[in-house]
């Protein structure tokens, strides 16, 4: 006996369609405490999904993508033309050992002998012989074939009714009253403790993200900004630059004494020179090169001497 009922409501919506009409008391008790503990088994087991779909996202992204290119190249490349060549390989071999030899026996030995040794008397035996013996044996059995089908379809009509009677039917009735009854609401209470489950396991996430950041992301914002940057800042304008600078000047004045130097011991060279020699002197790489001038009325050359004209004051009178 079956209870009617409207159809289902929860707060302002309508049950949803699985929700049947005309389903017994049985749905209306089990409802409640099945949801309830389906609930209590999905909540941890949302959670675990969640956790490893996060981890699966990762592996995929950082593991699986590169090797499944890496594999695919090497299959490419590597396997690819080996295989084929493998394959050409002993396609060729099994032919050479194992078809070639047989094709040319059959052909050239084997079909000769079976024609002209064998065919015709084996075709007269079948015609005369086997043929009639062949339509009696056919008949025969057919006519047995027929009767056993009969009594098969028989038993099989008698099989068939009392399975239906004694099994299908009540089974029939079982899962139609019973347990389709059980596994909607189950299905559905896994449904709605998995959606519960998610935002339980969402709300979980949230309070960890909010903990981590105020344990750990805010103090350590606060000491980079507080304490960090203001003795970078200082340690830059009260040591690094005034360090740098001063560097910069010692390097400057540094070059500048090592030029005056090397100027003062290039001219007292120069003088050393002149006071022992007299003579010119062979100017050193990257001295600039002192023309020599000729006195007046004489061909020689005396270093450091006015240079004269080219033409001589008696030339000229």
């Amino acid at each position: 006996m079956e209870f009617e009922k409207s159809p289902q409501t929860y707060g302002n919506h309508q049950a949803p369609a699985h929700y049947e009409p005309g389903e017994g008391c049985l749905t209306t008790v089990i409802r409640i405490p099945v949801r309830i503990v389906v609930l209590i088994v999905v909540v941890p087991v949302r959670m675990v999904w969640d956790l490893l779909v996060v981890c699966g996202r990762a592996v995929e992204r950082m593991l699986l993508r590169p090797l499944g290119r890496a594999t695919a190249w090497v299959y490419e490349a590597v396997l690819t033309p080996l295989g084929h060549g493998l394959v050409w390989l002993g396609v060729f071999i099994g032919k050479a050992l194992f078809v070639w030899p047989w094709v040319a026996l059959w052909r050239y030995l084997v079909v000769p002998v079976v024609t002209y040794g064998l065919v015709v008397p084996v075709v007269w035996i079948y015609r005369q012989l086997l043929t009639p013996l062949g339509h009696g044996l056919a008949w025969l059995l057919t006519a047995i074939g027929h009767g056993i089908a009969a009594v098969c379809r028989g038993v099989w009509a008698a099989v068939v009714w009392l399975v239906v009677v004694l099994l299908v039917t009540p089974v029939g009735w079982v899962h139609r009253h019973i347990l389709a009854p059980i596994g909607r609401e189950i299905a559905a209470a896994v449904g709605v403790a998995w959606r519960i489950a998610g935002f339980i396991s969402r709300a979980v996430g949230r309070g960890i993200k909010w903990l981590a950041w105020n344990l750990v992301g805010r103090p350590v914002r606060w000491c980079y900004q507080n304490v960090c940057a203001p003795v970078g800042h200082a340690l830059r304008d009260g040591i690094w630059r005034p360090a740098k600078k001063a560097a910069v000047e010692a390097g400057r004045a540094a070059r500048a004494a090592l030029q005056s130097a090397r100027e003062t011991v290039r001219q007292a060279r120069r003088d050393t020179w002149r006071a022992l020699v007299g003579g010119p002197r062979v100017p050193e790489a990257g001295e600039p090169l002192v023309p020599q001038a000729r006195t007046l009325g004489s061909t020689t050359t005396v270093p450091g001497a006015v240079a004269a004209p080219e033409i001589s004051l008696r030339k000229q009178g």
